[in-house]
């Protein structure tokens, strides 16, 4: 003989679950800092025109194809390290060289962003801070 037990009554309580969080206050729009791979672009691209040379014996000299130093310089591309050791070599500087450049750019960009009241991390270290 089998025994039915009644169901547990059911909780009579209506549960809202909000699909979107509640709007917040409008925050006053913060200026962007600038993409990396923006900075290390015009970087390069400056070095390149103050040179006065052209995409076409940079990319020869680097070894990478004439499209995608355009895509570098312009942004679009991310460089791997070694892509940009070899941009850096084929404009006659280093890797070093490249990066401090990008560093100068950051800082100012960073100065020109920061909330008041605040400085900017680069400044407060004299130079470039890497955190693992």
């Amino acid at each position: 003989m089998t025994t039915h037990t009644a169901p547990a009554p059911a909780d009579t309580r209506t549960r809202i679950v909000p699909l979107r969080p509640r709007p917040e206050a409008p925050r006053p729009e913060q200026p962007r800092e600038p993409l990396l791979r923006d900075v290390v672009g015009g970087v390069l691209r400056r070095e390149r025109l103050a040179q006065e040379r052209t995409l076409k014996d940079v990319a020869e000299a680097a070894r990478i194809s004439v499209p995608y130093l355009s895509e570098l310089e312009r942004g679009r591309k991310e460089a791997s390290s070694e892509v940009l050791a070899a941009a850096a070599r084929a404009l006659g500087l280093g890797l070093g060289d490249v990066l401090s450049l990008v560093q100068q750019e950051l800082v100012a960009a960073r100065s020109t962003t920061a909330p008041r009241g605040r400085t900017a991390t680069a400044g407060r270290y004299g130079g470039l801070c890497l955190a693992a």
